[in-house]
């Protein structure tokens, strides 16, 4: 398949893409090949937490690359150390194992509760995991996935992951036995259509895992990294984890994700856990410039004013046209629908001109809005703006 200049017939066929071809992006915008721009309101799925080619990802790039790119995990390398000590510092964790990708950094979680249990209880391996989540596409995390129809994809799935219900702690309950080492959960389900925990929930959860001697491990592959407007999201529940997991936003466009993990959990040996690129000074010192614009008082008061602007525009756009709410925490949203036009939308969006907007669909009812977390209070607007036109030209059709 060609269109315009380029092949992209050569690309494996893994998901429907539109046809169109980015070029350069900046901020909340993307140009693609002919020129046209669109006001990007996924960016990577909560992956480009700066924006597009932030100049604090250009800068350490460019910086680091000149000084070293990757002397081989078996070494330190100051990057690492210092991503490190700043992740330990602005957490309840003590030590951070870095990897490649959010599927990645669940797999070690898995991994290192399964050590645990087989250390610490009798050889303990179940997690709990909920219905409709999401972990990633390794075999291991979409076994620990909930999504609807994964459990019969590339047989026979790894066994050990039960599923309980989000918000319904009487589920987890009924679940645990001896052979359960650990509960695992995001946040916030995203891919589910971004479904918030309840506090009372997650604090429950810490106190049945005290209870009954498990690990409580935090997916925050997409909650974390400010997203929700505090660094983490597991702060605005007032529990301590035993285990985190970060991706996507951490490395603000660049493959970096995180395992960290309190010191009394961390029971790998040598040879348990690396990998060819895992630390890698080029990636960890983008990710120590990200961290550090995020984890600014002065920046996360502009995510927490922002997420609110963003919910309180959708909420009159679900008010005028009738819809059911929208949801989630600081700028991961989503706005419920009152029909299964999401799909449509999105097209539509993409394809309106002369500018076009970036939208998600998770559900054929639901829209998902993943920004920037410096996306100005004008470009959220414009997004309302267009947004509520979009719908407006669904209805008429």
């Amino acid at each position: 398949m060609e269109f315009n200049k380029f092949k992209v017939s050569s690309l494996m066929d893994i998901t429907a893409r539109p046809d169109l071809v980015f070029l350069r992006g900046h901020g909340s915008w993307l140009e693609d090949d002919t020129g046209k721009k669109y006001l990007d309101f996924i960016q990577g799925w909560a992956v480009n937490c700066l924006g597009h080619s932030p100049k604090e990802v250009v800068n350490a790039l460019s910086e680091q690359s000149r000084l070293l790119i990757n002397p081989s995990p078996a070494f330190y390398n100051k990057p690492s150390v210092e991503l490190a000590t700043s992740l330990v510092d602005a957490s309840c964790f003590d030590h951070v194992f870095f990897a490649n990708s959010g599927a990645e950094a669940n797999e070690g979680a898995i991994k290192l509760a399964r050590k645990w249990g087989k250390v610490h209880k009798k050889g303990a391996y179940k997690i709990i995991t909920m219905k409709d989540s999401f972990h990633g596409r390794t075999l291991a995390t979409m076994s620990a996935s909930g999504k609807p129809g994964w459990d019969s994809i590339f047989p026979p799935r790894m066994e050990g992951f039960i599923k309980a219900g989000l918000n319904d702690i009487e589920s987890v309950k009924e679940l645990i036995d001896d052979d359960v080492v650990a509960i695992m959960l995001e946040p916030v389900q995203g891919e589910a259509g971004v479904i918030p925990s309840d506090k009372k929930f997650m604090q429950d959860l810490r106190k049945i895992a005290d209870l009954n001697n498990l690990l409580l491990i935090v997916d925050e592959v997409q909650t974390g990294m400010g997203r929700t407007g505090t660094l983490f999201a597991y702060q605005q529940y007032d529990i301590v984890p035993d285990i985190m997991t970060l991706g996507k936003g951490i490395g603000g466009g660049i493959p970096l994700s995180a395992l960290l993990a309190r010191d009394s959990v961390c029971v790998f040996s040598h040879g348990d856990q690396g990998g060819t690129y895992n630390g890698n000074p080029l990636c960890t010192a983008v990710g120590l410039s990200v961290l550090n614009a995020i984890n600014n008082s002065n920046f996360m008061k502009s995510v927490v004013v922002n997420s609110d602007f963003l919910s309180q525009g959708l909420s009159n756009i679900s008010d005028k046209y009738d819809m059911n709410g929208e949801r989630g925490m600081g700028l991961l949203r989503a706005l419920v629908l009152n029909s299964d036009d999401a799909p449509a939308i999105v097209e539509l969006a993409r394809n309106s001109g002369p500018t076009g907007l970036l939208l998600n669909a998770p559900r054929s009812n639901l829209l998902r809005f993943m920004p920037a977390l410096n996306v100005s209070k004008d470009e959220i607007s414009l997004m309302l703006e267009m947004l509520d036109n979009l719908i407006s030209k669904i209805l008429k059709r």
